[in-house]
């Protein structure tokens, strides 16, 4: 049975794969179409092609290799300078060029000069480019908000879980009383294990967070509301002065940091709670702005990763992860001891996470990346207005083709980090519980 759930989570996850990727190309096509221009591939996948159907002037198919998708659009880049499509040197980086250039010509036919992408005004290139990143991040969104809402999310309450004997700073590393430990506030005021708090000095609290501040900035007596077996109580507790764990701003422990601060001494129970539409958009900004810092922090993760795939370091739970190991994670995700609704809510979180992802990585300004051809549009109308503006000649298109070394370099560093990324999702997988 935990083979066949294994397997069903695989297929789950890449059946959400090939939709974004689908998803995203969609995007792309549609923009492109709607401004006329010329697009006679749609396909999922790379690699040998399993499926094809031709519907108008497109091909539309599904390809064996899962790991992307593509259009292919007439006229992707300018002519060179001579204004030939084609042109040959000895020069390996002037070959990169002009092989980029004769494969945006090479399905050309009549009547398509006037169909060419690169001819398009380029505020309608950065819309074609810009179209797919941005449908995978409407796609996150509305998954995100969707399971907020709709399912809820695993978090910690103000319903209590368990009750310390004694007052322990936290970073003694022990979680035994000794003799002449101080027993704790909590312990003292007769809180017990399943009350809920609602009230904190006669403040209302409905979020762990928020008591969990309060607590920790107050010190001697104090008024505790909870509610016990369906009725209201009040106790009366004396909060002490604590070593405790430091916090980020987005709650997460800082390790090796410690706050002097207030101390009740109670573990908040967790559940699955259902987020409002403001908890749901705020939770939704945090996890865009992580999603940013993860990214400009990828390049300071690769020794660890190597050390993980490598050597006989901890794979982090924060280590990048690649299609493989998702697919994995996918597999166990039908396996976790939980509802079914909660299973399915984390498999809606892992495919929103990936489209979330593909977004913020499509948007860096290298070719051979969305963002690169988003960048070389918005040079090319700098240049232009900056021509009209000095009443100078039109200087016409930017000849992104001319970046084609570069993006062969950045298509190597991609390709070298795939494949580490896929080795240690292999060797040394990141698990969930």
């Amino acid at each position: 049975m935990t083979t066949l759930m294994t397997v069903l989570g695989i297929v789950v996850f890449v059946i959400g794969l090939l939709f974004s990727i689908a998803w995203h190309e969609l995007g792309h096509l549609s923009t492109a179409k709607l401004f006329g221009v010329r697009v006679p591939q749609y396909m999922v996948g790379f690699g040998p092609t399993l499926f094809s159907r031709k519907k108008g002037e497109t091909e539309y198919g599904i390809k064996a290799i899962p790991f992307g998708g593509y259009i292919r659009m007439i006229g992707m880049f300018p002519p060179g300078e001579d204004g030939r499509v084609t042109t040959r040197s000895t020069s390996p980086f002037r070959t990169m060029i002009e092989d980029a250039r004769e494969a945006a010509f090479e399905e050309l036919q009549p009547g398509d000069e006037k169909r060419l992408f690169y001819t398009r005004a380029p505020w309608k290139r950065v819309i074609v480019m810009f179209a797919g990143p941005f449908m995978n991040l409407v796609l996150a969104v509305v998954v995100f908000m969707g399971v907020l809402m709709g399912f809820g999310i695993n978090t910690q309450t103000t319903t209590v879980s368990t009750v310390s004997d004694c007052v322990i700073s936290q970073n003694e590393n022990r979680d035994t009383c000794r003799k002449g430990d101080p027993a704790s506030p909590a312990k003292a005021a007769g809180l017990q294990p399943a009350d809920r708090i609602v009230a904190f000095d006669g403040e209302r609290i409905e979020e762990w967070s928020v008591l969990q501040e309060r607590i920790r900035e107050t010190t001697g007596p104090a008024t505790i509301t909870v509610e016990r077996a369906g009725e209201l109580k009040t106790l009366q507790a004396d909060l002490v002065e604590n070593r405790l764990v430091k916090y980020d701003d987005d709650g997460r422990v800082i390790k090796g940091e410690y706050v002097t601060a207030g101390f009740l001494g109670f573990s908040p129970a967790t559940g699955v709670v259902q987020q409002t539409f403001g908890q749901s958009v705020e939770r939704m900004g945090d996890m865009i702005t992580n999603g940013v810092e993860a990214l400009i922090a990828l390049p300071s993760k690769i020794p660890a990763l190597w050390d993980a795939t490598f050597g006989d370091a901890e794979r982090e739970p924060d280590s990048p992860m690649g299609v493989v190991g998702a697919a994995r994670v996918g597999g166990e995700v039908f396996n976790l001891d939980i509802p079914p609704q909660q299973q399915v809510a984390t498999m809606l979180f892992l495919v929103a996470g990936f489209n979330l992802s593909l977004f913020l990585f499509n948007m860096l300004p290298l070719l051979p990346l969305d963002g690169g051809h988003i960048a070389g549009a918005l040079w090319e109308s700098v240049r232009r207005n900056t021509a009209r503006l000095f009443r100078r000649p039109d200087p016409g298109p930017f000849d992104v083709a001319k970046l084609m070394p570069v993006a062969y370099v950045v298509a190597g560093i991609f390709i070298c980090f795939t494949l580490l990324v896929l080795m240690a999702d292999l060797v040394n997988p990141v698990r969930i519980s």
